[in-house]
């Protein structure tokens, strides 16, 4: 090894001493062919091989077998030829096969001719180093691909002072542009105009610079001009002493979250706002059944009372006032079911442009000369189905609240066209489905509503009005009627503009019918029968008073089955008046739909303040059901009566129903009338009264039998069966005490066959009619 020529001009003993002692690296010469010539303790440490193993060796050796392959032995040295250095890195081989990495440099030995030696060769083994590098390498390559590989996020970067320096596809897919548009300018360019005057994006890097991190949300620019809400993230980083350089910006569009949760948060206010509508609706609909009967009792004794003193004025002022105020009452007991959306519609294919412009007087009336009033119809409107009459109500009622926001007067402009509703309109509403709509606007410009009133505008007793000046119902009523219609409503309103109601009716392919004319109420009279169901005694004796009073033959029942039973008896009956809702297991209307099976030509008419789905089915009146709502007038009622009777040609004047005379001359009898009760007695009075007898009424077969030892009496009608004398023992009893009596035994039963009976006697069975007790009482006077 001293005289190779790797060590020629050096002292031979230090040259010796230090390749000997060097043990990380593989010092060794190469004659000009390329054969190993020297070794020293590193090679042996670093490939395997001891000196004697590899002296005289070829290159080769050392490398894979893909490298010889490929000849890079030869093409090495080859280059320290021409070069007279080569540098490298690759994969070597140690004598177990093993390979490392190593990192090489040849040096080429020319003696001073300038003729090749031979070569000098220095190896270290690099395995840990490329190791790690290669582990780095392949983080920043896994990094790369996330960064590149994620769409969702841009994420880019930024130097100190807030230039772009890469891009990321999720970059270009948010912002909508390419690398090389932005790379090499501001990022500010993103911010909207206002938020970058104001200093936002140079704020933004100072927090992250100062705190390591900054976090925000707000409004961006994509490269097409749209806007979009973004997440925003900065983070600082530095260099390992702490030298800022840059910035890593991520930014997320979260405008569809933010939709969403604004969806989401309408949803559930929309949710809350049905679910108070539905308890509210339930509240009002179960007091309303009881309400409008009470209505009902009132309503009727003070118009029997106003037709029979209404001569006095001073009786006949206050009479109309207690009406006015059972009107009034009736009106918010319709009003809170309408807000329930329980009230009861009968809606009809129409076309609003006539039906609404049919209104201009009346809105005009109702205004007053300070309110212009200019209606708009788009051409080509589309037919809706709806109840007009309530539809106008609500229109009325929109004008009136319009009015009282204009106390200067103002103008009220009501619109119908055309609308759709699309997909994304009604996201948020979940009762609202998406399609084609008829669009009536009232706007008013007035002085309109801030944002908390706006929120609280269709609560129901909710008004800024001064107390006294409005019940709060005018746009709940509104909103119940339009949501049971399946339509959508909507309030606009700003402070000093005024206010724009807006009511999207579904469209309708039906053909449209002609708005209904206004038809005046007359009190009109008849004959014909009528059989009074309703489970409320007070109500029951008032129609049945008041149907006297216009000559109808009256006959009443306290519930659907009792009513079933005077049905089937035979009894002729024209019309069977019957309140909707009554206790008992037969409904009223499975009882009525019997009743038209026995007698095919009778007509129902139901009555209800309450209708409870019973004849009510999506918020519609069952077809061919007819229905007069409590509390209703007598005309009202004298009037829906006659509508499905048909016309009667006697007079319409009506004079106090007072006992009748006999018109055939005969004397009147004295009848005793025992019944347990009370509501039966009553009426079967009152039919004696008419047919001109005299009757005497208890329910005590006691105070009967007392009243025969000191009275006269012709004829006993008596109940079959009372708990406290049966009828029969009763009659027994009574004619022992007067022989001449005759009896009428009268049962809601078949008169049983009883042997034996030495009086005369005839039978009724409950309910009977007027013409069936007068041939009895005539049979028994005979």
């Amino acid at each position: 090894m001293m005289n190779s020529p790797l060590f020629d001009g050096l002292d031979s003993n230090w040259s010796v001493r230090w390749v000997e002692s060097v043990s990380d690296y593989a010092i060794f010469a190469l004659s000009p062919d390329g054969r190993i010539q020297s070794w020293n303790p590193g090679g042996e440490a670093i490939y395997g091989y001891r000196r004697d193993e590899v002296l005289g060796q070829p290159l080769d050796i050392l490398y894979t077998e893909e490298d010889r392959s490929r000849g890079l032995p030869a093409a090495g040295l080859e280059t320290a030829r021409r070069t007279n250095r080569y540098d490298t890195e690759g994969w070597r081989v140690r004598k177990d096969g093993t390979v490392f990495w190593a990192s090489m440099v040849t040096t080429t030995l020319r003696a001073e001719d300038g003729r090749i030696t031979g070569f000098a060769k220095i190896v270290r083994d690099m395995t840990d180093k490329k190791t790690a590098h290669d582990a780095v390498l392949e983080s920043e390559r896994h990094f790369r691909m996330l960064v590149h590989g994620v769409t969702d996020y841009a994420i880019y970067m930024l130097s100190p002072e807030g230039i772009i320096t890469n891009w990321n596809p999720g970059a270009r897919r948010i912002k909508g542009y390419a690398a090389e548009e932005v790379i090499g300018s501001h990022f500010s360019r993103f911010y909207t105009p206002e938020d970058a005057a104001a200093g936002l994006p140079q704020y933004g890097l100072a927090v992250a610079a100062r705190e390591g991190r900054f976090e925000a949300e707000g409004w961006r620019v994509k490269r097409n001009g749209e806007r979009f809400l973004a997440h925003v993230v900065i983070d600082a980083i530095r260099d390992d002493d702490g030298t800022l350089a840059g910035f890593a910006k991520i930014t997320r569009d979260i405008t569809e979250r933010a939709e969403a949760a604004r969806l989401l948060e309408e949803t559930r206010a929309a949710l809350f706002q049905s679910q108070k509508m539905e308890a509210i609706g339930k509240l009002t609909g179960g007091v309303a059944h009881d309400f409008n009967n009470v209505l009902q009792v009132l309503r009727g004794n003070l118009e029997l009372l106003e037709h029979r003193h209404g001569r006095d004025g001073w009786t006949r002022e206050r009479l109309e006032k207690a009406i006015d105020a059972v009107e009034r009452g009736a009106k918010l007991a319709s009003q809170l079911l309408s807000f329930g959306r329980q009230q009861p519609l009968q809606p009809v294919v129409i076309n609003l442009a006539p039906a609404i412009r049919g209104m201009d007087d009346l809105l005009r009336r109702a205004l007053g000369e300070t309110v212009e009033v200019e209606t708009v119809v788009a051409g080509g409107l589309w037919n809706t189905l709806i109840d007009i009459h309530q539809l106008e109500n609500v229109l009325l009622n929109l004008a009136i609240n319009a009015r009282d926001a204009m106390p200067e007067g103002g103008k009220l402009t009501i619109e119908l066209s055309n609308a759709m509703l699309d997909d994304h309109y009604v996201a948020g509403l979940p009762d609202v489905p998406p399609g084609q709509y008829v669009l009536l606007a009232v706007t008013d410009t007035g002085t309109g509503m801030p944002a908390d009133v706006l929120q609280r505008a269709f609560d129901p007793f909710f008004t800024t009005k001064p107390e006294g000046r409005g019940t709060g119902l005018g746009l709940s009523t509104a909103y119940g009627f339009v949501k049971q219609s399946g339509g959508h409503i909507r309030l606009y309103s700003e402070v000093g503009h005024g206010t724009t109601v807006k009511i999207y009716l579904a469209r309708s392919m039906g053909t449209a019918v002609e708005p209904p004319q206004r038809t005046s109420v007359t009190l009109l009279r008849g004959a014909e029968t009528v059989l009074v169901v309703e489970d409320d005694r007070k109500v029951q004796s008032t129609v049945v008073d008041t149907l006297s009073g216009l000559g109808y033959s009256v006959l009443k029942a306290d519930d659907a089955e009792q009513a079933l039973a005077v049905i089937r008896s035979g009894v002729h009956i024209d019309l069977v008046f019957t309140d909707v809702v009554m206790p008992g297991p037969l409904r009223s209307p499975d009882m009525a739909a019997q009743a038209l099976q026995f007698l095919p030509r009778l007509k129902v008419l139901f009555t209800s303040g309450y209708t409870q789905n019973a004849i009510v089915h999506g918020g519609r009146l069952d077809p061919g059901v007819e229905l007069l709502s409590k509390p209703y007038s007598r005309e009202q009622l004298a009037y829906k009566i006659r509508q499905l009777l048909g016309p009667f040609t006697e007079p319409t004047r009506l004079d106090a129903q007072e006992p009748a005379a006999r018109s055939d001359g005969a004397a009147a009898l004295r009848v005793l009338l025992v019944d347990d009760d009370p509501e039966s007695t009553e009426a079967i009075g009152a039919l004696l009264k008419m047919l001109g007898h005299e009757p005497a009424m208890t329910d005590s077969p006691e105070q009967a039998l007392n009243w025969l030892k000191t009275g006269s009496f012709d004829i006993l009608i008596a109940d079959l069966t009372m708990p406290a004398m049966p009828g029969i023992e009763l009659a027994q009893k009574a004619v022992g005490l007067r022989p001449e009596l005759r009896v009428v035994f009268a049962s809601g039963r078949e008169m049983p066959d009883v042997p034996g009976l030495d009086f005369v006697w005839k039978s009724l069975r409950k309910p009977y009619a007027l013409e069936d007790l007068s041939a009895a009482l005539e049979a028994l006077r005979q």
